[in-house]
């Protein structure tokens, strides 16, 4: 009997670790699949006259947050809705206080006018948009994700208005671009081909659906072998593997002095993580919204608006309108203690 319950044991450990190695795999999988889509989808678009704008604004910007659209529109179709949404609300929750707030100890960050005084009350109106679609009806339907979509093309319309307008309004965009140019010019000097350019675009794409399944996959086994739920699963792992490229292009920003480029990038993605991703996973399936206070998505949500308007204030509240130190403590004592309520209200509710 003993042995029995030995050998069940060994075995779930052993399926659990599998599983776990998968995630890992499939996190690797994402990430480096977004590098190449991003690398194979740029030069394919300037071969062809695509303006530098368009590139930046829909091929770039989807790279850095491929990682969450996959997750989040796989777990959809599966419905698998506690991975698909919380995916997004850990992801950008995650983003603000941890890496911003990791940032903000390495140096104070700028940030941009039209970013504190229109980006940011902008992820606040959609992350309250969110929580209503999804507390009016208990999902997130084709009409919530056509709402949504039409929030990212104003959105998306924004941004080609500020660029001409301020050529230095998007400088992480015009840094990517031209570094991307010098890299263009150099695969044209030697002679790369298109088919070698859509090589690298497929296996990008095929790496990122391939990721996400074993993400998925082994994000509900881990869950259900240790008794977690997939909400939980979706707010702590899998929103820290999909937050991986935001934590790395923010802390080497801030690193190297770039401290602007640090904000701007995980504010641009969080508003493509929810208008895009969510919007458009709900367009494919309908997503179920569970808005019970305790077991369900609403202080999640509520986190993720918290967390704007934590950021606003931190740097709203400075003289010289930037993320300082206390303001970098301040965001992660915050997470320190959300993540310790959702996952004690996991075990315990």
């Amino acid at each position: 009997m003993n042995l029995g319950l030995l050998l069940g044991a060994s075995l779930d450990f052993w399926g659990v670790a599998a599983q776990a190695s998968l995630l890992i795999v499939g996190f690797v999988m994402l990430i480096k699949g977004a590098d190449w889509f991003v690398d194979g989808a740029s030069m394919i678009a300037r071969k062809f006259g695509i303006p530098q704008i368009v590139i930046g604004l829909t091929i770039v910007a989807f790279g850095t947050s491929a990682p969450e659209a996959a997750i989040s529109i796989t777990s959809a179709v599966k419905g698998s809705a506690g991975l698909a949404i919380g995916n997004i609300l850990g992801s950008n929750i995650m983003n603000i206080f941890l890496i911003l707030g990791l940032c903000a100890l390495f140096t104070p960050l700028a940030v941009q006018k039209n970013t504190l005084y229109i980006e940011i009350p902008f992820v606040v109106v959609i992350s309250s948009a969110l929580m209503i679609m999804g507390v009016i009806g208990n999902q997130l339907g084709w009409i919530d994700g056509l709402i949504l979509w039409l929030f990212f093309i104003a959105f998306f319309v924004y941004l080609i208005i500020l660029s001409k307008k301020d050529k230095n309004a998007m400088p992480e965009l015009q840094e990517s671009n031209s570094g991307e140019e010098k890299e263009e010019e150099k695969a044209q000097k030697k002679g790369v081909e298109i088919a070698k350019m859509l090589g690298k675009l497929a296996v990008g794409i095929a790496l990122v659906v391939l990721g996400s399944q074993a993400v998925v996959n082994g994000a509900k086994t881990i869950a259900s072998g240790f008794g977690m739920s997939e909400s939980l699963i979706g707010l702590t792992i899998v929103a820290f593997g999909t937050s991986l490229p935001e934590l790395v292009t923010s802390l080497t920003a801030a690193r190297k002095g770039e401290a602007d480029l640090a904000i701007g990038n995980i504010v641009g993605s969080n508003i493509f993580n929810i208008l895009f991703v969510l919007g458009t996973s709900s367009l494919i399936s309908a997503i179920a919204y569970d808005s019970n206070w305790i077991t369900g998505f609403m202080i999640d949500n509520i986190m993720a608006i918290v967390a704007a308007v934590v950021l606003f204030l931190c740097i709203l509240l400075t003289k010289d309108k930037k993320l300082k130190r206390a303001g970098g403590i301040t965001m992660l004592v915050l997470y320190a203690g959300y993540f310790a309520w959702i996952v004690a209200k996991d075990f315990i509710w």
